[in-house]
C-alpha cells in the first residue's frame, strides 16, 4: 500500500487569510468606506498583484499594507468568530488533514479598539465551531505582535493566557528587524510556563542572530520562515541535529522579497542538509494560493524534488504540535476531532 501522505499547514494567519466576499459583506452591513464593491475592483486592494516570481512586487511593507481591509473589517467580535469559522471551512474545503492557524488578538482588535480578550474569545469560539461542524482537526497559535513592543506584548500574552486550555502555542511575529526577540524572553518563559508550545518567525526580515535567540532564549521548537540561516552552516547543522522545524512558505518569502525569486529559495539545500523543512500558505488570503499551489507550482520552481517535497510533508506531522497518539491518527487518515 502506497504511503498515506497528510496534507497539513503549519504556518497560516488566520488574520491574514479573510475571503474577499466577507469583507464585502461585512462592508457592507457596517457602511465601512471600502476602496470597491465587487469581487475583481477589491482584490488589488487585498490580494498581491504582480508576477509570478515576484519581479514586480515592492517588498515587504507592500505586502503588509494588504491586511488593512482585512483587520478593518473586523468591527465587532462576531466578526472575528465568522472569519474563524471560515478559515476552517476553507481549510476544510482544501482537503487539510491538520491546520494550525495562529492569530495576534492585538493586530486584530486594534483598528476598532476591541477588547483583545473578547478578540481570542470569538476567534476560539469560531474555530471550535468551524472544527465540529466540518470534522477537521485544528489547533490555534496565539501571536505576540512584537511590532508593538514588550509593553503590548505582556497585555496580550494576558488575554491569550484567559484561554490557555484552548490554545497549544505562542509565537513572535512582527517587526523582526527592530524588535528582537531578546525583549521578549520573559514573555516565552511564562508561555512556556503554561505548557505552551514555541514557533517563533525568525530569519525573516533579520540575520542568523535571530534564529539563534530563537531557539536558545525564547525556546522554539519550530522556527517560521527561517531562511537567513543559509547564511549559517553552524545554525543549519544546530537545527537539523535538535530535529527544529522550518515553517517554510515559498511564495509569501517571493512576494514579501525576502527572497528574490522561487529558484533563490534555500529549502532544497535545507532539506537536502536534513532540516526538517515543512511547506505552508502562510496569508493565503493575502497571497491567493493554498497550499496544493505550493506543493505543485511553487516547491518545484523552488527546485525541490518530488521526494523532497514528499519529504517536507512527512517532516509536517513530525514538528506539528500533537501529541503521537494524533500523529498516528492522522497518519491513518483519521484526523478528525477530539
Amino acid at each position: 500500500m502506497d504511503e498515506y501522505l497528510p496534507t497539513i499547514d503549519l504556518h497560516r494567519h488566520l488574520d491574514g487569510n479573510v475571503r474577499l466576499e466577507t469583507i464585502l459583506d461585512l462592508g457592507r452591513q457596517h457602511n465601512l468606506p471600502l476602496p470597491a464593491w465587487d469581487l475583481e475592483g477589491l482584490r488589488p486592494h487585498v490580494q498581491v498583484v504582480g508576477d509570478a516570481e515576484g519581479n514586480s512586487l515592492p517588498g515587504v511593507m507592500a505586502f503588509i499594507a494588504k491586511f488593512e481591509w482585512m483587520i478593518r473589517v473586523l468591527v465587532d467580535y462576531d466578526a472575528c468568530r465568522r472569519v474563524a469559522y471560515e478559515n476552517v471551512q476553507d481549510a476544510k474545503s482544501e482537503g487539510l488533514d491538520y491546520v494550525e492557524l495562529r492569530f495576534s488578538p492585538w493586530f486584530m482588535a486594534e483598528a476598532n479598539n476591541l477588547d483583545p480578550v473578547g478578540v481570542v474569545e470569538a476567534v476560539v469560539d469560531g474555530v471550535e465551531a468551524g472544527a465540529r461542524d466540518f470534522g477537521l482537526r485544528v489547533n490555534l497559535i496565539g501571536i505576540l505582535s512584537r511590532t508593538y513592543g514588550p509593553d503590548v506584548c505582556w497585555k496580550e500574552l494576558e488575554a491569550l493566557l484567559r484561554y490557555r486550555d484552548h490554545l497549544v502555542g505562542l509565537d513572535l511575529a512582527g517587526d523582526e528587524a527592530n524588535r528582537p526577540g531578546d525583549l521578549f524572553v520573559k514573555h516565552f518563559h511564562r508561555a512556556r510556563d503554561v505548557g505552551w508550545r514555541i514557533t517563533v518567525h525568525a530569519g525573516e526580515a533579520a540575520g542568523p542572530e535571530s534564529i539563534w535567540q530563537a531557539v536558545r532564549d525564547l525556546g522554539a521548537e519550530r522556527i517560521g520562515h527561517g531562511v537567513a540561516a543559509i547564511r549559517d552552516p553552524a545554525l543549519q547543522d544546530f537545527l537539523a541535529e535538535r530535529g527544529i522545524g522550518i515553517e517554510t512558505c515559498l511564495t509569501s518569502n517571493v512576494q514579501t522579497q525576502t527572497v528574490p525569486d522561487y529558484a533563490g529559495h534555500p529549502a532544497r539545500r535545507f532539506l537536502a542538509r536534513g532540516l526538517l523543512v515543512t511547506l505552508n500558505t502562510d496569508d493565503p488570503g493575502i497571497s491567493a494560493v493554498d497550499l496544493q499551489h505550493e506543493y505543485k507550482v511553487a516547491a518545484p520552481a523552488a527546485g525541490l524534488t518530488p521526494a523532497q517535497i514528499r519529504q517536507a510533508r512527512r517532516n509536517a506531522l513530525t514538528v506539528a504540535f500533537l501529541s503521537e497518539e494524533e500523529k498516528k491518527a492522522i497518519q491513518r487518515g483519521v484526523g478528525g476531532v477530539k
